[in-house]
C-alpha cells in the first residue's frame, strides 16, 4: 500500500463510508472524508470536512484545501447517497430533487473537481457508486434508480473524457447492505430484491472494498468505464 497516496471518500460519517475510511486509513493511506455531519472516527491519517456534497462553493473550498495541504489527490470514492422507496404517484417533487442533488449532482461535482487535481500528476482513480435497483428496474425506486442510472452513464462518459490524463473512472453497484440507508425500507421489499439476485444475500462491507481494491490496483490501469454489480445481477 502506498502510504503517500491521498484518498477522498464522500459520505463518511456512517455506513459504507465510515467502513471505507477505517479500512483505508488503517492500511496507511491519507484519507479525507466528508459528510453533512461530524464524524466520530479519529485517526492520525484521517481528516474530515462537514458539507453538503451538492454545495458548489463549499465543495470547491474543500478541494482547494486538499490541494494546499496535500498537493495531490490520487483516489476519489463517491460513496455518498440517499434513497427513498415510494410509488411514483406518492413521491413529492422535493424528494426527487433532493435525491438527484445528492446522488447525481454531488457525484458530478466531485468528479469534476477531483479530476482537476488528478490531472496535475496525470494519474488518478475515481470509483462511483450506482445500484442494482437501476439494473433491475426496481419498482418503488423510480427517483433513486434513475439518479444512480445517471451516475452509471456519467461514469462511462468520464472514463473517455479523462483517459487522456490517465484517470480511470469505474463504478460499483452493491446489493442491499444493512446500513442506515435501507433501515426504513420494508423488509418484504428487500427480501424480494435479494431473491432476484443469483447469490441471495445482503452485501457485506468486505464485498464492496474487494471490488474497490480491484479498481485501485496498479495492474487495473487498463480498466475504465466499467460497472460491477454485486450478487449476480
Amino acid at each position: 500500500m502506498d502510504n503517500d497516496r491521498v484518498i477522498l471518500i464522500t459520505g463518511t460519517s456512517r455506513g459504507i463510508g465510515r467502513f471505507l475510511v477505517e479500512y483505508y486509513a488503517g492500511k496507511g493511506s491519507r484519507v479525507v472524508g466528508c459528510s453533512r455531519h461530524q464524524s466520530e472516527f479519529q485517526h492520525r491519517n484521517y481528516r474530515h470536512f462537514c458539507l453538503d456534497i451538492a454545495d458548489e462553493p463549499d465543495v470547491k473550498a474543500m478541494f482547494a484545501e486538499i490541494g494546499k495541504s496535500y498537493a495531490r489527490l490520487d483516489i476519489l470514492i463517491n460513496n455518498a447517497g440517499i434513497a427513498s422507496m415510494n410509488h411514483v404517484l406518492l413521491t413529492p417533487l422535493a424528494t426527487v430533487k433532493k435525491i438527484f442533488e445528492t446522488n447525481y449532482l454531488g457525484t458530478f461535482l466531485f468528479c469534476r473537481e477531483a479530476a482537476k487535481l488528478m490531472r496535475r500528476k496525470k494519474s488518478g482513480r475515481i470509483v462511483n457508486f450506482t445500484t442494482v435497483a437501476a439494473a433491475l428496474d426496481l419498482e418503488g425506486e423510480a427517483a433513486y434508480a434513475a439518479s444512480k442510472a445517471a451516475v452509471a452513464t456519467l461514469t462511462r462518459i468520464l472514463a473517455r473524457e479523462l483517459a487522456a490524463f490517465n484517470i480511470t473512472v469505474n463504478a460499483i453497484g452493491p446489493t442491499p447492505v444493512k446500513t442506515d440507508l435501507i433501515r426504513s425500507l420494508p423488509e418484504e421489499k428487500l427480501d424480494k430484491l435479494i431473491r432476484r439476485q443469483a447469490i441471495q444475500r445482503y452485501s457485506e462491507f468486505s464485498d464492496i472494498s474487494n471490488v474497490i481494491d480491484f479498481f485501485l490496483r496498479p495492474e487495473s490501469d487498463f480498466v475504465t468505464g466499467q460497472i460491477i454489480y454485486l450478487g449476480g445481477i
